[in-house]
Parts: C-alpha cells; sequence; structure tokens
C-alpha cells in the first residue's frame, strides 16, 4: 500500500470512536473509552500504563546521568552554558535564569496540517540537579487523546520551553488539540519559548544548505544516527502497530523522538558558546551572523567585539560583510573614521544591494561629518554608476534611485 493510501485510512481511522455517543447533560461525566486489547503486549515491550479520568496513556521514563555523552557533548554542557549566562552583562533570547524551569519538548504527530492531525508522542527532557529525566507519553490509540493532553501535566506546568520548530508547528499543534478538548481539560498554559530551529537559521544563514536538525546534528554537534527511521515514515508506524498490536517499530520512532530531544541540549549548549565566543569552529560567515544578530538585538558593544574577531582573524574576502556590518556599528556609535575604513574595505567584497548602501554611507558621512565635499562626490558619483551598470535591479527601482543620487548630486555640486 502506497504512502498517500496509508495517511488517508489513518484519516478514517482518526475519525472513529470506540465509544457509543449518548446525549449527555451537562454535567454527566466524561466516558472514558475502552482499553485495547494489545495493552499487555506494550508493557512487555517496555511501557508503563498511566491511568486518569478519561483513559490510559502509554509511558516511558529514561534517567540520563550528567557525564551522559551525545555527539561532541556532554549532557552537563548544559550546565556549563547556564552559568556563562549568569555572568552576561548583555540581554538575548538565549538566555536563562539559574532558576529558571527549562522542558525541552518535541512530538510527533499523524500528519503535518489539518484538524485530523493528532499528536501521538510527547516527548519532554527536564532538568533535576543531577540528572536529566527523559518522558515519553504514547497516545494509546485515537480515542484516548483527551488522556495524553492530562497526563502531560501542561495544564499546571510552568516552565521555558526549548524546541526545535516548535513555535510554529508542536505548540500550535498541541494548542489546536487542546482546544478540541477544552471542555473536558484544564485550561493550557502559556508558556516561554526557546526555538532552536529560528536560532540556527540565524546562526548559519548561508553556511548551511540544510537546517534539519539531522544536518545540524551531523555537521555541528558530532552526532550521526544509526538506523534511525526517517520522520515521515513514524505517522505510519504508529497506524500500523495500532492496528496490529505490534509495538517492535514504534520504540524505533520512540528512540527517535529520544534523540531529537537530547539534541536539543547539546544544541543549546552549542549555540551559547559560540555567542561568547568560546568556540572557533565555525566560518567567517556564521561570526558575522552572530555579530549582525547582536546588532538587531541593540547589544552594540557584543556586536563590534565579534564582527572586528572576524575582521582580524579571517582575510579580506571572507571579512566583507563583517566589515560591512562593523562600519554600520561604528557610525552608530559616532567613530565616523572607523566607519569610514570598514566601509571601504568592504566595497569589494558584499553584493551590489549592499554596495550602493555602503557608497551612500561613506556620502553621507563624508558630506555632514567629515564636511569633506569633493570625497562625497565621488562616492555619490560611483554610486550613480552602479545602479545605472547593475542590471539585475527592476526598472522602477532604479528609476527611484537615479531620481534619489541625482538630488544628492545637485546638493555638493552646489556645495563645492
Amino acid at each position: 500500500m502506497s504512502y498517500e493510501n496509508k495517511i488517508l485510512q489513518m484519516k478514517k481511522m482518526l475519525g472513529k470512536k470506540t465509544t457509543t455517543p449518548v446525549k449527555q447533560e451537562k454535567t454527566a461525566t466524561y466516558q472514558k473509552p475502552e482499553t485495547p486489547s494489545y495493552t499487555e503486549r506494550w508493557k512487555r515491550a517496555g511501557l508503563t500504563v498511566v491511568e486518569n479520568d478519561f483513559g490510559i496513556v502509554f509511558k516511558r521514563q529514561v534517567h540520563y546521568p550528567c557525564h551522559y555523552q551525545h555527539g561532541d557533548y556532554k549532557l552537563q554542557s548544559f550546565f556549563e552554558a547556564l552559568a556563562k549566562w549568569q555572568e552576561a552583562k548583555f540581554e538575548h533570547p538565549y538566555a536563562l535564569d539559574s532558576n529558571e524551569q527549562v522542558l525541552f519538548f518535541d512530538t510527533e504527530t499523524t500528519g503535518l496540517k489539518g484538524v485530523g492531525t493528532q499528536i501521538f508522542l510527547l516527548g519532554f527532557l527536564e532538568v533535576s540537579d543531577e540528572s536529566f529525566i527523559l518522558t515519553q507519553y504514547l497516545l494509546a490509540d485515537p480515542a484516548h487523546e483527551a488522556a495524553l493532553l492530562f497526563e502531560s501535566k501542561l495544564w499546571q506546568k510552568t516552565a521555558t520551553v526549548i524546541t526545535y520548530n516548535g513555535k510554529s508547528f508542536d505548540w500550535p499543534q498541541l494548542e489546536t488539540r487542546w482546544t478540541l478538548h477544552q471542555k473536558e481539560l484544564p485550561k493550557l498554559r502559556s508558556q516561554r519559548q526557546i526555538d532552536l530551529l529560528h536560532s540556527s537559521k540565524r546562526l548559519w544563514k548561508n553556511d548551511m544548505e540544510r537546517m534539519k536538525l539531522k544536518s545540524v546534528e551531523e555537521e555541528k554537534l558530532g552526532f550521526s544516527r544509526i538506523a534511525d527511521i526517517p520522520g515521515y515514515l513514524a505517522p505510519i508506524i504508529y497506524l500500523d502497530a495500532i492496528k496490529s498490536g505490534m509495538p517492535d517499530a514504534l520504540m524505533k520512532v520512540l528512540l527517535h523522538n529520544e534523540w531529537d530531544l537530547l539534541s536539543l541540549i547539546t544544541l543549546y549548549s552549542h549555540s551559547t558558546n559560540l555567542l561568547f565566543e568560546e568556540s572557533n569552529d565555525e566560518s567567517a560567515n556564521t561570526f558575522t551572523n552572530i555579530g549582525k544578530w547582536y546588532a538587531d538585538l541593540k547589544e552594540s558593544t557584543q556586536s563590534v567585539r565579534m564582527l572586528e574577531k572576524v575582521t582580524s582573524q579571517f582575510d579580506a574576502l571572507e571579512a566583507g560583510h563583517a566589515q560591512y556590518y562593523l562600519a554600520l556599528q561604528h557610525k552608530r556609535n559616532k567613530k565616523f573614521n572607523e566607519a569610514i575604513d570598514a566601509f571601504v574595505a568592504s566595497l569589494h567584497f558584499i553584493d551590489s544591494r549592499k554596495k550602493l548602501h555602503a557608497l551612500e554611507q561613506l556620502a553621507i558621512i563624508y558630506e555632514h561629518q567629515i564636511k569633506d565635499y569633493e570625497q562625497a562626490l565621488y562616492y555619490t558619483q560611483e554610486g550613480i554608476q552602479l545602479i545605472k551598470r547593475d542590471e539585475k535591479w527592476r526598472v522602477e527601482q532604479k528609476q527611484k534611485w537615479e531620481i534619489s543620487w541625482a538630488k544628492r548630486l545637485y546638493r555638493l555640486g552646489n556645495k563645492k
């Protein structure tokens, strides 16, 4: 049977209820669904059964010592990252307080979108003083969804949730499923979130072709998955497991989810090291991205420090974009001579749009700050020539720029 047909079959199955619908008064109690016939078999595979007012949930729990090695990092590197943030003299969305509850979170679902998509696995990795605790809650069957959601305790926990694409997928999906059971379940609490996919894009933009967690693991974290199941097979495996009652392949899905969670810890640690300049195994482009990130956060001191590191440690070609962003910081800090030097150093190594902006900034500084109208005129003419010869820009855009730069040229001609 094809992958598409199995997904269609799954959606039909998810629409079924194991309980007979009955008319209930508002005061009626929740009718618990029947316990699946394969419960004992799944228990023998290593899962435990948790029962609550809404049905049953299968649970798996693993404790990891702090010295547990995952790729290039021991899990205790997370505490080292925390210590760095306690000593930091700047603000950053990555920063965590020492007393902040942290919850690494990942899900497996029966699809990627749509009301019929259910979460069948909730994975949590929590931090204690002496160990890391992995807890996975597995949907017994589609009728036990309220039991799964309730047992997650996300209606009573307050924590900073760390995910990979969680802001865009995992958490919105959780909110959707929770809303469908809002009459039965306590209200879901809002949580602070740190999404490591978003930050990975910040760090490795134009440096990595693919931003899937598996790619980041292999290229940045020193971890390679052996005999891992492809993520797209997870819903098929879950469907087969609840149809056949055989949990063997499903346990590989739990292992897949376990690796995801462990990698969230090491990715947080690795990214923190980069932000604190404690890793030299990255490209000029990555460190430039970090410098720009600090600039966007209005942390000028950190931005300048990182960008100057790039310009001093890498050659002119590799450091071209760092010079450009460094020049912008110097100009904001009113260090105009330093800004001129950095803009000039960047001109031959940056793309046309940034080059035009650099020429404009040079013209502005020379006209308004240095009062050197000859130099301001020179860079204005260079900008006009760049606009005329670059054929990639839209005609309408070039016409607007030509009018703007012609006004500058006319004004400078009158000042000479």
